[in-house]
């Protein structure tokens, strides 16, 4: 049986953010993309997508999009069947990062989302400025379709998160942790650490990518997917 496929995307992103992976692995399954809004945790925000999503079902998620992943699957691991973690972060936020997010969240009270999402979150997205002119364009859409309601909901839920470190550790289903090599957010020895949790899953490094590979290097990503899922699960 070919499960369905639930995409998590990253902080003010949507389904754009998986628009190749959708493309081709919607191919030969269902392809979920939940709104990732509504809510102010990731307990609630993972609730949400578990309401939603089929009895059994491959998860990945990407940077926020991964956090939520872990939190689903604190909650029901035995509902997923595959588990692909991408440019994310198992602990929870450090002191300094609270202190900048609290700054955001009162720009972006104020009015200022495209500002904080120009000068704050994109600049850290890419390998180089100069080539993801498109791409950053593409970030900035989404972020400002989504509002900044969104994004006070997202910053809370980040901000607010567990360590899901127990969490990895007890995952046994076929697994992979993908990152970009220059992902300045979320480095590879963040994700060397979350291999060591989960040493049964694939670690896969992409030279070529910043935080969001899914767009960046699309066809490394989907290929790494498509890998995953072909793995037999229990």
């Amino acid at each position: 049986m070919t499960r369905p496929l639930v995409l998590l995307p990253g902080m003010m992103c949507d389904e754009r953010l998986f628009a190749q992976q959708i493309a081709v692995l919607g191919r030969d399954r269902d392809v979920i993309v939940p709104k990732l809004t509504g809510a102010t945790s990731m307990e609630a925000l993972a609730e949400n997508v578990l309401a939603d999503a089929p009895p059994c079902f491959a998860l990945a998620g990407v940077s926020m999009g991964g956090i939520l992943a872990m939190e689903c699957a604190r909650q029901a691991q035995h509902r997923i069947t595959h588990l692909a973690l991408i440019d994310t972060n198992p602990f929870a936020e450090r002191e300094e990062m609270k202190q900048r997010r609290a700054a955001q969240l009162k720009a972006v009270e104020s009015g200022l989302l495209k500002s904080v999402m120009r000068e704050d979150m994109k600049p850290n997205y890419f390998i180089d400025p100069a080539d993801g002119i498109a791409l950053r364009d593409l970030c900035m859409e989404m972020a400002l379709s989504l509002g900044a309601t969104a994004f006070i909901e997202q910053s809370m839920a980040l901000r607010d998160r567990p360590d899901y470190c127990s969490t990895l550790r007890r995952v046994t289903c076929p697994a992979l942790i993908l990152c970009g090599r220059h992902d300045r957010l979320c480095p590879v020895e963040r994700h060397e650490a979350m291999k060591q949790m989960m040493p049964h899953a694939r670690l896969c490094i992409i030279e070529d990518a910043g935080h969001l590979p899914t767009i960046e290097t699309p066809d490394q990503v989907t290929l790494a997917l498509k890998n995953l899922l072909e793995i037999q699960d229990g």
